[in-house]
């Protein structure tokens, strides 16, 4: 004699399936410096960039995971900070990063600096180019995907997997102006947004930091295909970012982001088959 177990309904509530994330093609992330959501969105000296807002998906509760800038690079390139509080020219880092998880599951990463002198440069400093915003550099072993922006190529098929920019001190809001970052990235990345939201890619434009803050509420803008345009009040860190990227290439998680949660409720993901 058969006996069935009859299990009631409502204790399916507490299950959830996640979401299915996209898997983009490439993904790039440009870091702009040191100031804050409310500083950025509604100002008219940044015009692109509160109309590439418009266009994407603009996340409201963002935010920096310190102070100062190197670690929150660090933070988001490694998911951790390394115990480093400071901006000053470190040595070497070690352990996995972003970009040795990626290549080590077959994908391809690169970081692209604003006047970079040259390739594998791992000086401290070159006219407006600064070392304590180009995390990669800090692994010695990574010297050869640390390339100058440059060599950030205008076929965008040919991008890495996951692309780093960084703009120079002047033109990431750091010691130039507003203005000067929103046109950099405006002549620089507007070919590439418009082709992210017609193919399967993505742009992300974040910030470093806000401007010293304990808050740390910074902006960050998702524009591509993949994403739904609007706005998000979810709350999301450098952390988030990389828990997300995990999880959209089957990557280990990397330090404290295990701890987030991946980025929900923004995909234009296909329909499941039935």
């Amino acid at each position: 004699m058969m006996r069935y177990l009859l299990i009631p309904l409502a204790l399916f509530a507490n299950f959830s399936v996640a979401e299915p994330l996209p898997r983009p093609d490439h993904i790039v992330i440009v870091i702009e410096e040191n100031h804050a959501l409310h500083q950025i969105i509604g100002n008219k000296e940044a015009p692109y960039i509160n109309a590439l807002a418009q266009r994407g998906l603009l996340f409201t509760n963002s935010h920096g995971v310190t102070h100062p800038s190197q670690p929150n690079y660090i933070a988001l390139f490694s998911g951790s900070t390394h115990d480093v509080t400071n901006d000053d020219c470190l040595a070497e880092l070690s352990g996995d990063n972003l970009a040795s998880i990626l290549l080590a599951k077959g994908f391809s990463f690169s970081i692209f600096s604003d006047h970079l002198p040259q390739a594998g440069f791992l000086g401290c400093a070159d006219g407006a180019y600064r070392r304590k915003h180009n995390p990669l550099s800090n692994w010695k072993s990574l010297a050869a995907f640390n390339q100058p922006f440059s060599a950030f190529s205008q076929d965008f098929t040919k991008l890495p997997t996951v692309a780093l920019v960084v703009p120079d001190l002047f033109n990431d809001m750091h010691d130039g102006t507003i203005t000067q970052a929103d046109t950099w990235l405006s002549k620089n990345i507007e070919q590439y947004a418009q082709w992210a939201l017609t193919h399967n890619s993505l742009l992300i434009v974040t910030w470093d930091e806000d401007n010293g803050t304990t808050d740390n509420n910074i902006a960050t803008i998702f524009v591509g295909s993949v994403v739904k345009p609007g706005q998000s009040a979810q709350q999301i860190n450098h952390y988030s970012l990389l828990h997300t990227f995990s999880d959209m290439y089957g990557l280990p998680y990397l330090g404290y982001s295990v701890d987030q949660k991946s980025i929900s409720g923004i995909w234009n993901t296909p329909e499941p088959s039935h």
